[in-house]
């Protein structure tokens, strides 16, 4: 069995027996040669050089073919903890979630209720009248504190919270309670649980059915979630560890008893992974490296003076001995304290000299190395690195095509969160309001249809935000001339408000403005008179 040569097309292609070839060979010649015969088909034939592990470009490109919690549960614990750590103290890494954050959540999501009033058989006066108490009863809830079980956060804080934790530890789980408490009307309070809590009881190993602290049924449904009362990382050590199971579901109601907020990337991933996981290595280097430049250019920045006397002790008028930073005093060699300051005297031995390292700090080369790596970052974390380094010195269209690349990010990531998490919690709000007969629904508990009529609603947020704002305004009002949009969807894409009630106030304004003399009123059109030729003929209608 010998190494065998092609050209097919003009390219050639060589086969060369491996080691597990020669072995089948040696112990039977008819199955080595058909199974070397089958590999040189196959190299004819082409393939996948990414697939290929006899290449040497891929020969240590080590793979394994897990599930998706055998590639995700095991290295989850560091990936949380080295991502809060980059977080706390990598300046690109804190930008990057900050950016996410601010842009996702901003102000936070408001709810802008639209029922289905066909469904419903409503006017358009009683569904508007429907859907403004639904918004007030909502606000209610929402913007006090008392929706929190711990009184620290309204709802647009949790959002902001919830999201920031996706981000930094890949889930995290929002629990529902219900209790009444002074103070508020409603029974439904959130409680936010980090990530670290979610485990497996009696830190079990992972099974089929019980996996990063959820329990699955046959379907991949979750049906409990066990959570340890105390964080594993907390300060107070030595306590003995308790788990609480929550049903997800409730079994009455089928409602979720809580949300586990987390992104999900292959099927059957029972938990969230950081979204720096990609970069963690890379942003730790490019750390490194951006504190050795700093400490370079530091040290290439300091004026040091060096005097050789008799003693070692430079005397230096108004200073005395004063100006031997190097604390050698006595004139005898010494080491101690010696080091490079700004503005430093100091004195050496006879025969000691200094040989000095020109550190050619700062290096020209730094920022471009610096922005390609952050490029790279950049792509991995979906932000173009105008948007991570904050650095709009570009020109117009090409920061607007970062913006809109960002924005479009921005806008699915703030889709989930509302699926997932401001939905839901509308519907439980609502659903206590009309359960407790402060608004009229009827049929809401009797027909699925009805009730979801009922609990339609669309989640805004803050705007986009324009580079030239009066470029934008024109564009937006050539929509509307041509019939393409409304003046709601402008509204909420240039203001991130809500036009309808923006509009009662224009027109009070408008009245006020009128009524104070302060408009002027509105005047026919001046027609210019018509000129006609003079006596001398000269025509200034052709001129």
């Amino acid at each position: 069995m010998m190494e065998t040569t092609f050209n097919i097309n003009g390219k050639k292609i060589t086969v060369t027996p491996t080691l597990a070839d020669k072995v089948v060979n040696y112990f039977n010649p008819v199955k080595g040669k058909a199974r070397f015969l089958a590999r040189t088909q196959m190299a004819i034939a082409g393939g996948y050089t990414g697939a290929k592990r006899d290449r040497r470009e891929t020969q240590n490109w080590k793979t394994r073919g897990n599930d998706a919690d055998a590639d995700i549960l095991g290295d989850l614990p560091t990936l949380r903890e080295r991502s809060r750590d980059a977080i706390r103290n990598i300046p690109i890494a804190t930008g990057i979630i900050n950016s996410k954050v601010l842009n996702v959540v901003g102000t936070g999501l408001t709810p802008h209720p639209q029922i289905d009033r066909e469904v419903l058989g409503l006017s358009e006066e009683e569904a508007d009248a429907w859907e403004k108490s639904a918004r007030r009863f909502f606000w209610l809830w929402a913007e006090t504190k008392e929706c929190d079980a711990a009184r620290e956060l309204n709802f647009y804080e949790q959002q902001e919270l919830s999201f920031r934790q996706v981000l930094e530890n890949g889930d995290v789980l929002v629990v529902k309670k219900r209790f009444q408490r002074a103070g508020s009307p409603f029974y439904l309070k959130h409680q936010l649980i980090e990530a670290d809590r979610l485990c497996n009881p009696d830190n079990k190993r992972d099974t089929d059915t019980l996996a990063g602290g959820v329990e699955r049924d046959s379907n991949g449904a979750p049906i409990i979630y066990h959570i340890l009362k105390q964080h594993p990382g907390s300060a107070a050590k030595g306590t003995k560890k308790e788990w609480v199971s929550i049903p997800a579901f409730g079994a009455k109601t089928g409602t979720p008893n809580l949300y586990h907020l987390h992104k999900k990337l292959r099927p059957g991933q029972s938990r969230g992974v950081p979204d720096l996981a990609p970069v963690l290595e890379t942003l730790k280097q490019i750390s490194r490296l951006t504190e050795a430049e700093l400490m370079a250019s530091v040290v290439s920045s300091m004026l040091t003076v060096f005097i050789e006397t008799p003693t070692g002790t430079p005397d230096i008028p108004g200073m005395g001995t004063a100006g031997n930073t190097g604390g050698n005093t006595s004139g005898a060699a010494s080491t101690d304290g010696l080091e490079l300051g700004n503005g430093a005297v100091l004195g050496l031995l006879p025969g000691e000299k200094v040989s000095t390292v020109d550190p050619l700090r700062p290096n020209a080369n730094f920022d471009p190395f610096f922005v390609a790596i952050v490029k790279q970052i950049g792509v991995a974390v979906e932000l173009p690195f105008e948007i991570v380094l904050k650095a709009f010195t570009a020109s117009y269209s090409a920061s607007r095509a970062a913006m809109l690349d960002a924005w479009r990010f921005y806008k699915s990531r703030r889709s989930w969160l509302a699926s997932n998490y401001c939905q839901p919690t509308y519907e439980d709000v609502i659903t206590e309001v009309v359960a407790n007969g402060w608004m009229a629904a009827p049929g809401f508990f009797d027909s699925p249809m009805i009730r979801q009529a009922y609990l339609g609603c669309q989640w805004v947020g803050d705007s986009q935000g324009q580079i030239d704002p009066l470029k934008e305004s024109d564009a937006a009002e050539k929509r509307l001339e041509l019939g393409i949009t409304t003046l709601e969807e402008e509204t909420i894409a240039m203001t991130g408000s809500d036009w309808e009630s923006k509009h009662p106030q224009q027109v009070k304004e408008y009245r006020m403005r009128k009524e104070a003399g302060l408009l002027k009123e509105d005047k026919p059109p001046v027609v210019a008179p018509k000129v006609f030729p003079s006596d001398k003929g000269s025509d200034m209608e052709d001129k």
